[in-house]
């Protein structure tokens, strides 16, 4: 029995099955058990709230008064982010599906890429920028995914460091969190000195996608299109369409969690007609 059996359900809330697969994953719980206070709001019901938030694109104090409170609910969300819970339950998802596909877990080939998002009044002065380019005056972010389109590793950078530079320090972090990754496909806009830096430092080569001479307009290109799908899909949760978070690292989990979303839902897919059919 679900632990929203009381109240009114959202699309953004986990079935059971998709339910059983996060659980798991999820610290021990402390209340209930002679140590720790007690539990007041099920947990389910906590992830349940942040994937609301993901996807509806509400501030925290906007959560509807049927989910815990708001501040409950963002403790949970930087606690989780801090002590690797959200790490765990994305990367164990990404996995299982890359199980379910028939694919290896430790992938040997991505894609890199970037997208500029406008930032809220409440991102900082600090770590914020100018995308010269995209005439976009917020933050970055610089992702890794494999040949699936799911996401290896996320990077939140102001919106003025250049494609190049948060492609190295991306591609750095990629090489620690999947060790096996040999090849990694890219745009235009990474080519140069960091080809040279990632096969000499990192052993990983960055292979360039290129136009077809003579190509005018939008173009489906070989092997780029799977990383800009990914980031369509997180532009697809509305907390995502803008960057409002104070802190880049919450940036970032906000990805991972938009993720966890999509992992689930493809695992454990919800009964009944799908919208697109």
């Amino acid at each position: 029995m679900s632990d929203h059996a009381g109240r009114h359900g959202y699309p953004s809330d986990l079935t059971d099955a998709q339910w059983a697969l996060v659980e798991p994953l999820l610290p021990p719980e402390r209340g209930g058990r002679g140590w720790g206070r007690p539990l007041t709001h099920p947990r389910r019901e906590i992830v349940n709230a942040i994937l609301y938030v993901a996807r509806a694109g509400c501030s925290w104090r906007q959560l509807p008064g049927d989910l815990p409170p708001w501040a409950t609910v963002y403790d949970y969300f930087a606690l989780w982010n801090a002590d690797g819970t959200v790490d765990c339950i994305h990367d164990r998802l990404r996995a299982a599906v890359r199980d379910e596909a028939g694919r290896d877990p430790m992938t040997s080939a991505g894609s890199v890429d970037s997208q500029s998002v406008k930032g809220a009044d409440t991102v900082g002065a600090a770590s914020r920028g100018f995308d010269a380019g995209k005439k976009i005056n917020g933050r970055k972010r610089h992702i890794v995914v494999d040949t699936l389109g799911l996401l290896l590793v996320v990077l939140v950078t102001a919106a003025s460091v250049q494609d190049r530079d948060g492609g190295a320090r991306v591609l750095g972090r990629a090489r620690m969190a999947m060790p096996s990754l040999a090849l990694v496909f890219a745009d235009g806009g990474y080519a140069g000195r960091l080809v040279r830096w990632a096969q000499r430092v990192l052993r990983t080569v960055v292979e360039i996608v290129r136009k077809p001479a003579g190509q005018h307009g939008f173009a489906v290109l070989p092997r780029r299109w799977v990383v800009e799908r990914t980031l369509a899909w997180l532009t697809a949760h509305r907390r995502l369409a803008r960057d409002y978070e104070r802190l880049p690292e919450h940036a970032e989990a906000w990805v991972k969690w938009a993720m966890i979303g999509l992992m689930t839902r493809r695992l454990a897919p919800a009964p009944g007609r799908k919208p697109w059919q």
